[in-house]
């Protein structure tokens, strides 16, 4: 198959025999990747994601994502305009950010289906474990990169593939909505694909600026 980010080849690369699922590794951009063919059916996407219990009032889930508000609250004012994007069941980082006084929009393909507000230029989107979900990753960044206004921001929290993880023992392929993940390397590819100045990875979290 070819990768489903930057195009090229992919090599085999495990066979997660419980759940009869297929991954392969881009020979390019080291990102790994759930086999098409064995990708969960809309239904079933939903039927995961509902499953969780996104509270924007629980204080767990709140400290989750409390270091992606830190972050946007560093960079921005409270008179910029931000997109929650894939804001899922509880936009909890909308919550908590508009009780700073921000303004922020939500989208969900699933939950919050308002293509308006894909028509809008933002000073920052934040995207939370969501972008392990993408099917279509390149168009997915193309379409973040084009709602950014020129010294925008995206603010981003995955948990990266590196080489020295177990893929086998690794917890986050064991949800069968990850269909992509990301090495450093796939990072810094789409930092040079989509032109954004700097990339600054921290652990779980992600930014690059235009």
């Amino acid at each position: 198959m070819k990768c489903t980010l930057c195009s090229s080849s992919t090599e085999p690369f495990y066979f997660y025999e419980k759940e009869d699922r297929h991954y392969h590794r881009c020979t390019n951009c080291r990102a790994v990747l759930m086999d098409p063919e064995d990708y969960p059916t809309p239904n079933e996407e939903v039927e995961r994601y509902e499953s969780h219990d996104n509270d924007v009032e629980d204080p767990r889930y709140q400290a989750f994502v409390s270091p992606l508000v830190e972050r946007i609250t560093q960079h921005f004012e409270p008179d910029s305009l931000g997109l929650d994007y894939g804001s899922g069941t509880g936009p909890v980082i909308t919550k908590l950010l508009t009780d700073q006084g921000y303004s922020v929009n939500t989208f969900d393909p699933f939950f919050d289906n308002t293509p308006e507000v894909l028509e809008l230029k933002y000073d920052y989107i934040v995207s939370c474990e969501v972008m392990e979900h993408f099917h279509e990753p390149y168009q997915e960044f193309e379409q973040l990169k084009k709602m950014l206004k020129p010294e925008g921001a995206l603010f981003l929290k995955t948990d990266p593939y590196t080489d020295d993880k177990d893929f086998h023992a690794w917890y986050y392929k064991s949800d069968e909505t990850h269909v992509i993940f990301y090495h450093p390397v796939t990072m810094q590819w789409i930092k040079e694909e989509f032109c954004f100045s700097k990339l600054d990875m921290d652990d779980r979290h992600i930014s690059l600026f235009l």
